[in-house]
């Protein structure tokens, strides 16, 4: 028996595998969901997208926010780089809290961390876009360059999984917080 189905099946616990193991499993995990993320699928295909994210975890929504915090606190002013890197920090977190509440309130269908953790990754587009409007800031000062970055950023974050597991007349009421949760997060990147 592989390793791997010895996971599944419970006979062999990640106790009892080396530590790289462990790591290098999680690592791919969260390059597989970034993946996905990233990877635009057609409709026959977004239950296999949406069926890859309910296996949730939180270690990729954390390596992005802190890619973004990093991104983002480079470009500030002063001695402020901490207070923006905890900022968006805060407001990434606290954000996918409060929209994935809001989800749950309209009778969302997966778990409070299954949400956060869809959110999470779903940041990743928008890190890329803050990324390269750090890039473009070196290179060519514009701001309709970078509002087309981030406008590419937040289309793409904003092809919500999570619609499809709110009820068909309670959508609209999901939908609005999400949009309003990566606005603000693209509204940040614009103003690095």
């Amino acid at each position: 028996m592989r390793h791997q189905e010895q996971l599944k099946m419970g006979t062999i616990t990640t106790l009892d595998e080396p530590i790289i193991d462990t790591v290098m499993r999680d690592l791919n995990q969260v390059r597989d969901k970034l993946k996905v993320v990233l990877m635009p699928l057609g409709q026959e295909n977004q239950n296999s997208v949406i069926q890859k994210l309910r296996d949730w975890d939180l270690w990729g929504p954390l390596l992005v926010c802190l890619l973004l915090s990093i991104v983002l606190s480079i470009t500030a002013p002063g001695d402020t780089a901490s207070l923006v890197f905890a900022a968006v920090f805060v407001i990434v977190w606290v954000g996918a809290a409060a929209v994935t509440l809001n989800a749950q309130l309209l009778g969302g269908t997966i778990s409070f961390f299954q949400s956060v953790s869809i959110l999470g990754y779903c940041v990743f587009p928008l890190t890329l876009s803050a990324i390269g409007c750090l890039v473009m800031s070196f290179i060519y000062k514009n701001i309709i360059i970078k509002s087309i970055l981030t406008a590419i950023g937040f289309v793409w974050s904003t092809r919500v999984f999570m619609v499809q597991v709110i009820k068909e007349e309670r959508r609209t009421l999901a939908v609005y917080p999400v949009f309003f949760f990566y606005i603000f997060i693209g509204w940040m990147i614009l103003l690095q």
